[in-house]
């Protein structure tokens, strides 16, 4: 009973089973089916019940409060689809490279980023929960290029075991969320190498970083990263097509180094254009601003402040 208690319980044990199950029977459908099957499935049923739903409506009020309760529903919706979409899309790691081996590659980055690999120079790209962000490292992976990552681990160690090998699947080396990781990630681009990071989410030890109109600490490690290995810094976007199958793979110019937190809210910037430009391809089931954990913050800071 220890053993189980350590690695997770008869739940996360069902819950795991349970999600394989669909997994599969999700990858034995042609793709084109797999994709509305998961995008359908997570948008009426899991979505619902496990409270992303209303997760993604309440940030979506939080942020637009001008909205209409409709326009919001519809918005959550195009999130929980394209979240199940894109979790079978990277459980289909073979398939996922062969797409994106043909798919058009674009941005006023691609002349630099060519440049700095064939000089040897490291390149750190940067990206948010947006579309499918794995679809541009696919693209390039498929085309020779060795990119690394670093992944946060999930709650449930029974998932967690199959997410992380299916992470590698996709292209070494990958690291785990945490200090170790991050120092592994940081010798593999001080070597010359090439990683990506997601920037988008919650950490009380972060920067406040106006994120979409709303404070949101940010983590400015991939900026220091950048700073510290020389690496060129650089946004991209695996952007879903209106049809919700393909992708536009797009590197955008480089963010010129400077002051971390600057860096870090020029990436937030180009972040927000995306998803001003469509707003249901981004994570708005992830708790990116926790407002009332942030008051609780400030409120022990200003007492913290107040003198004898």
């Amino acid at each position: 009973m220890a053993k189980n208690k350590t690695r997770g319980g008869a739940a996360d044990w069902l819950a795991d089973r349970t999600l394989r199950a669909l997994i599969a029977l999700a990858l034995a459908l042609p793709h084109r089916a797999r994709l509305r099957l998961m995008g359908a499935v997570v948008r009426r049923v899991i979505g619902p019940l496990a409270g992303y739903r209303r997760r993604a409506m309440d940030n979506l009020a939080y942020v637009h409060p001008e909205w209409s309760e409709k326009k919001r529903r519809r918005t959550a919706d195009a999130v929980l689809d394209n979240a199940g979409r894109t979790m079978i899309e990277n459980y289909d790691v073979a398939g996922l490279l062969a797409r994106m081996s043909g798919a058009e590659i674009s941005g006023d980055g691609l002349p630099e980023i060519e440049a700095a690999r064939a000089e040897g120079r490291p390149i750190l790209f940067v990206t948010g929960h947006y579309g499918n962000f794995e679809a541009p490292r696919a693209a390039l992976v498929a085309r020779g290029w060795k990119i690394g990552g670093l992944y946060r681990p999930m709650a449930n160690p029974f998932f967690n075991a199959h997410y992380a090998a299916n992470m590698h699947a996709l292209g070494d080396p990958v690291f785990e969320q945490g200090r170790r990781g991050t120092m592994g990630l940081l010798r593999h681009i001080k070597s010359g190498g090439m990683g990506v990071l997601l920037f988008d989410v919650f950490s009380s030890d972060g920067v406040a970083i106006d994120f979409l109109g709303q404070p949101a600490p940010t983590l400015t490690s991939a900026a220091d990263i950048a700073l510290r290995t020389g690496a060129l810094f650089v946004p991209f976007f695996g952007i879903r097509k209106p049809d919700g199958i393909g992708f536009d793979a797009v590197f955008e110019a480089p963010i010129p180094h400077g002051d971390p937190a600057e860096m870090m809210r020029e990436a937030t910037r180009r972040l927000e254009a995306r998803i001003q430009a469509d707003p249901g391809q981004w994570f708005w089931i992830h708790r990116r601003w926790k407002p009332r954990r942030q008051e609780k913050h400030q409120r022990r800071r200003d007492a913290a402040n107040i003198g004898p």
